[in-house]
């Protein structure tokens, strides 16, 4: 095939032109993503009502639910958490499962067990996956003090208005008669101005984003929700002689809905419809009742207030209350575009409405625009270097133009295959291509350096392209199948990695692939039509002087004659590596992922007591003011958030959680140095930690867990209880001093216990009991109107504020047999307790347990298990289970060290079918164990663990190191096949290659060097495989030039040629 297209350049040009044109339209096709869209075998169950305790959502929510979902088929584990007003159960499945059939089956599961679960809201459901991730989040914020001007809500949907008087169509967007102070009170919390923001930010903004064809959804917190307040005056009841029941009644009358009915008139038919329902504030206020004979109104015996109902949480932005609003890409468009959309979106908002400021943090593109131009740096690094390389050791200016045409075809002929195949770009697959780009060019030095060879030997330009390609495509098509069995083995990792790493090891592939038939077919033709006017092959003028062939060919006859005659220094170089490999993977630290630096991070809070929204929101401020100055951009999530899907975690009133944003790493980790101090001094009671702040990698990746966590269970009791639990906290403590154990978080609740023997003295019910506690709370719902597109709840009330005047000041009226009303305080039928409680309750299939973090490091995980598990059984109180990232970890790395197995095995397959050999194999494949234990060791130097990337790292030298002796081999045997003797053919074969081994590891090494740099996250997950890498090429080109030569002379000396 090659004789025929070396003399038709133009044909192999246009065939070129065609395939370039295709994967530059292909390029623009693709769907660009931060991961590819795998689904994460989690489903989240969240369960809601301020009503229950954690214990008691524990008993009558989580455990019903958990009795019904633990019988779906491949369910992994289920853990669920109570807490005072939430619940959620986390479902863990066997990867692999259809998350759509196993989310139906979970709704249904709940729907069946609804009427088991009391008068609560539905549960919500959700699933994660890996494109659910905001691609960023924004916060508005009033840039004014004043209201926002109507004029900047164009497009508002009309609120409801506290005033009850005028039509509603002329109060919609009348200016608020409210005032800034009005926000500090108990009806009025936040401003008019906030108010208005709040719908607009709901109704506009979130509406205008979901728009635009690269958004799936926003995810909206935040938000100030309207309700309907009547405030009943009792001494206006008490005249008209009239319960608070009975006023209850009349207003709930007012919401009936009566149907239609159909009227006929001869041949007509008319449709009559009654509706007597309340559609505004006003509505309810006129509302007419009669009573003893007089007609009166709402208004006349209650006031009627539209105010911002009770707020359970809140989001601040840099110091101000904000509207969160979270932005989730669609699955097939790119980030680019989205990206685009949303800064133009932006300006556009920044202009039509001045009075808002728009701040977009947590950009996570930012991840993948580094990937995207590391790789485009890395293109350009390796072009150059290795232009620079073959430039140099090849004396001409021409060679270096046939490698720098090689690596673009190539990688465009990739976006078409990744086209064909529906791979997308993502931060995965890109990674698969920084690797492929850095080893694209070693087939190119190879045969571009072999065919120049033949033909200054020969002579014979056209002789020297056909042979001097089909001398080393063997040797090349070798190299890239071994390559590429390396990491075909990593789809078969379990769990997600496997289902991420698809892209990568297909990207690295389909790279090395094209790059090979690029090479074999493109760079022979272009090679003899631009040298055929030529002579002979002669060096530039200005590079003649520059000669590297003959220094080098010395010492190499030097050192290979050398390693010749101490064979046994080659074996001791085996042996050794061997010893220190297994040493260096026993005694070094592991982790899942490597240690990034992060310019941002979420303080997560418990505070660990029972404080308001209003409390929770006034230790947020204070810890705000600490950090003004000091950060670029700081986002507070106070207490429960409005998200539908989990950005924020199942977060409850009295805790909350900080995103703070820094210019570098070093502010960051004084930020965090400094919230850590003030709540040490401030709030010693509080429970808080730091985490990153929900990359990709994390969420995908880690899961937040501690190294060991140790499951105690009760024995003797179904349930956890607080002080048996502090006593076997307190026998490990003692046990290990060297490991911090916590105290279980506890709370101590004030009960107040209805007495039914003053209940049925009074004759009061509980449900009339309930239903005036809840009116003094401002939480007796009795109905909703429906205003435009929003719901807005009718609420009867109090202006009732403390716990003492609402039990003291609230009566609970009943008509004696005389026909008196009596008065009976709600203080008189109820008395107080307190009780002390964990809180947070977990649980299990195994049922409830309290889950023991232990930060302990990798190496002394099984000596604390057996020191916990000895403290455990002496107790008598609990029994034991184990879980925590250690776990996790471990499996993970043993996997890999199976898929290196199975890559070697692979290797040694693919090579003994090349070399028609069983021994030649095992002797190229020593030289891993070298390569491997010396990168170990390099890294343990650097201090770097064995992590995720370093283990694909060394996966990636386990198939490009030898390469090198692949060639060496087989150009051996070539030689020795030729008539030459054993020691000829050894050093005259390492004499003949050494030049092309050197250019292609200084190519691959010096592309790599560029990922090196360390400061930010995408960098950092690159560094401990590029320091693999490198060190692996270093020594793998010594031992590919002098060890395997030594090792293949020392098997075969003595052994008769066949």
């Amino acid at each position: 095939m090659l004789k025929h297209l070396i003399d038709r350049p133009i044909t192999v040009t246009m065939i070129t032109l065609v395939i370039v044109v295709l994967g530059i339209v292909s390029i623009r096709l693709l769907p660009v993503s931060l991961v590819p869209d795998v689904d994460i075998p989690y489903i989240t169950v969240q369960a809601t009502s301020s009503e229950l305790s954690a214990r008691e959502m524990d008993e009558s929510v989580l455990k019903p639910l958990r009795q019904q979902l633990i019988q779906i088929n491949g369910l992994e584990d289920i853990v669920s958490e109570a807490k005072d007003g939430s619940g959620t159960i986390r479902l863990t499945f066997n990867h692999g499962s259809d998350i759509d059939y196993l989310f139906i089956e979970v709704n249904e599961k709940i729907d069946r067990s609804m009427s088991s679960l009391g008068d609560i809201a539905r549960p919500k459901v959700l699933k994660a996956s890996a494109t659910d991730i905001p691609a960023f989040f924004v916060n508005i914020t009033s840039s004014v003090a004043e209201p926002v001007e109507a004029t900047a809500l164009r497009g508002l949907v009309s609120p409801v208005e506290p005033q009850a008087q005028g039509p509603p169509q002329n109060r919609s967007l009348s200016p608020s008669k409210r005032t800034e102070p009005e926000a500090q009170s108990d009806l009025f919390p936040v401003t008019e101005s906030f108010s208005q923001m709040s719908r607009f930010a709901r109704d506009v903004i979130s509406k205008r984003i979901e728009q635009l064809s690269e958004v799936a959804m926003v995810d909206v917190s935040g938000l100030v929700s309207d309700e309907i307040l009547i405030i009943p005056d009792e001494s206006k009841l008490l005249q008209a002689g009239m319960t608070m029941n009975e006023f209850e009644s009349c207003v709930k009358s007012s919401n009936i809905r009566l149907g239609s009915l159909t009227i006929r008139d001869g041949e007509y038919r008319y449709n009559v419809k009654f509706d007597s329902r309340a559609s505004s504030s006003e509505d309810i206020a006129n509302l007419w009742f009669k009573k003893e004979g007089r007609l009166l109104q709402i208004k006349d015996v209650a006031k009627v207030v539209v105010h911002p109902a009770k707020r359970t949480g809140l989001v601040r932005s840099n110091g101000e209350d904000a509207v969160c609003l979270a932005v989730i890409k669609q699955s097939e468009a790119k980030m680019s575009d989205l990206k685009s959309a949303m800064n133009g979106l932006m300006d556009s908002f920044r202009n039509d409405y001045p009075q808002l400021s728009f701040e977009i943090t947590r950009d996570q593109t930012q991840l993948l625009e580094y990937t995207i131009n590391n790789l485009l740096q890395n293109i350009v690094v390796a072009l150059l270097l290795a232009s620079v390389i073959i430039f140099l050791f090849m004396r001409d200016f021409r060679s270096p133009v046939l490698v720098i045409l090689t690596m673009p075809v190539a990688l465009i002929f990739s976006m078409l295959c990744f086209y064909a195949i529906g791979l997308t770009l993502n931060i995965i697959s890109l990674s698969g291509l920084l690797l492929g780009v850095g080893m694209m060019t070693d087939n190119t030095v190879i045969l571009v350096d072999n065919i120049t060879g033949r033909w200054q030997r020969e002579g014979n330009l056209r002789s020297a392209v056909l042979e001097g390609t089909k001398e080393v495509r063997g040797a090349m098509l070798s190299s890239v199948l071994t390559t590429c069995a390396v990491f075909i083995p990593l789809i078969f990792m379990s769990g997600i990695a496997g289902a991420m790493f698809y892209d990568q090891a297909m990207s690295v592939a389909i790279v090395l692939l094209t790059s090979y038939i690029v090479t074999i077919l493109v760079i022979p033709v272009y090679y003899y039509w631009w040298f055929k006017g030529s002579d002979g092959f002669r060096p530039s003028p200005l590079l003649e002087k520059i000669n590297f062939d003959e220094p080098i060919r010395r010492w190499d006859d030097k050192l290979m004659e050398w390693f010749i005659r101490h064979r046994p220094v080659a074996w001791s170089f085996l042996a050794v590596s061997t010893v220190g490999l297994v040493f260096c993977f026993l005694e070094m630290p592991k982790s899942r992922l490597p240690e990034m630096t992060q310019t941002d991070a979420i303080m997560k809070i418990d505070w660990n007591e029972h404080i308001s929204i209003e409390r929770n929101t006034e230790r947020i401020r204070d810890l705000e003011k600490k950090l003004t100055g000091s950060v670029e951009q700081m986002t507070a999530l106070v207490g429960s958030q409005q998200f539908i899907l989990s950005h924020s975690g199942d977060q409850g009133i009295s805790e909350a959680s900080i995103y703070v944003n820094c210019k570098d790493a070093g502010t960051l980790k004084k930020v965090l140095g400094e919230l850590k101090d003030e709540m040490e001094n401030e709030y010693p009671e509080a429970v808080y930690s730091f985490e990153a702040s929900g990359n990709i990698f994390d969420m995908v990746f880690a899961r937040n867990e501690a190294p060991l966590v140790a499951r105690l269970r009760p024995v003797r009791n179904r349930e956890v209880e607080v002080e048996p639990l502090r006593n076997m906290l307190s026998e490990v403590r003692e046990t290990l001093p060297g490991v911090t154990v916590a105290d279980p978080p506890v709370k101590t609740d004030a009960l107040f216990v209805a007495d039914p023997d003053l209940l049925a003295l009074y004759d009061v019910g509980y449900s009339e009991l309930v239903s005036i506690l809840r009116n003094s709370l401002n939480e007796n719902r009795l109905f909703n109107i429906v205003q435009g597109t929003s719901t807005v709840p009718v609420v009867t009330g109090s202006n009732a504020a403390g716990l003492s005047e609402i039990l003291h000041g609230t009566f609970i009226e009943k008509k004696g047999l005389d026909g008196e009303t009596s008065r009976i305080p709600v203080s008189n039928l109820m008395r107080q307790t307190f009780a002390e409680d964990l809180k947070t309750l977990v649980a299990g299939p195994e049922d409830n347990y309290y889950p023991l973090a232990l930060d302990v490091p990798s190496k002394d995980v099984k000596h604390v298990m057996a020191a916990v598990s000895d403290v455990v059984r002496k107790n008598g109180d609990f029994e034991v289970g184990y879980s925590g990232s250690w776990f996790s970890n471990s499996k993970m790395i043993d996997e890999m060290i199976i898929i290196m197995l199975v890559a070697i095995i692979l290797l040694y397959l693919i090579l003994a079918s090349q070399f028609e050999s069983l021994v030649q194999p095992l002797i190229i494949l020593s030289e891993i164990v070298v390569d491997v234990s010396v990168a170990l060791l390099v890294l343990w130097i650097f201090g770097v663990s064995i992590n995720l990337m370093s283990m694909i790292g060394l996966i990636v030298i386990t198939g490009i190191v030898i390469n090198d002796s692949i060639l060496k081999i087989d150009t051996i045997n070539r030689m020795r096949k030729a008539g030459e003797s054993l020691e000829r053919a050894v050093i005259d074969a390492s004499s003949l290659r050494v030049k092309a081994i050197i250019m292609t590891s200084l190519t691959t090494i010096l592309a790599v060097c560029p990922f090196l740099s360390r400061g930010s996250m995408g960098a950092d997950l690159q560094y401990p495989m590029s320091l693999v890498i490198i060190a692996g090429m270093l020594v793998g080109t010594l031992v590919s030039l002098f060890v395997v030569p030594a090792l293949y002379y020392s098997i075969y000396n003595g052994r008769k040629k066949k």
